[in-house]
C-alpha cells in the first residue's frame, strides 16, 4: 500500500466527495492530511480531511508542502494526470 505523504493522488472514499481524486498537500499528524482537488479539475477544495476518508493511489505528482491550488494545476498537467483526473470527476457526479 502506497504511503499518504505530500503530492500522492488519493480516492476520496467517504463523505460528500465519494469516488473523487484528490492531492495530499499537507501531513497533519497521523490521523489527518490536507487535500485539495483542485476545485477546477476535481471539484474538490482545499480542506483537511481524516486519512481513513481517502485511499492512496501508485500515483503521486512532485509538489511541495503547501502549493497552491494553481502550482498543482500545473504539476498535474506536466505529469500528464489533468485530463484524467477531470474526466474521473465528471463520472462521479
Amino acid at each position: 500500500m502506497p504511503a499518504v505523504e505530500v503530492g500522492r493522488i488519493c480516492l476520496k472514499v467517504a463523505g460528500r466527495e465519494t469516488g473523487k481524486q484528490c492531492v495530499v498537500v499537507d501531513v497533519v499528524d497521523k490521523n489527518f492530511v490536507v487535500i485539495t482537488g483542485p476545485p477546477e479539475v476535481s471539484g474538490i477544495r482545499r480542506r483537511r480531511v481524516n486519512i481513513n476518508h481517502i485511499e492512496p493511489t501508485e500515483s503521486k505528482v512532485k509538489i511541495s508542502k503547501g502549493s497552491s491550488d494553481s502550482e498543482i494545476g500545473e504539476a498535474l498537467k506536466a505529469a500528464g494526470m489533468l485530463d484524467g483526473m477531470k474526466e474521473a470527476a465528471k463520472s462521479t457526479t
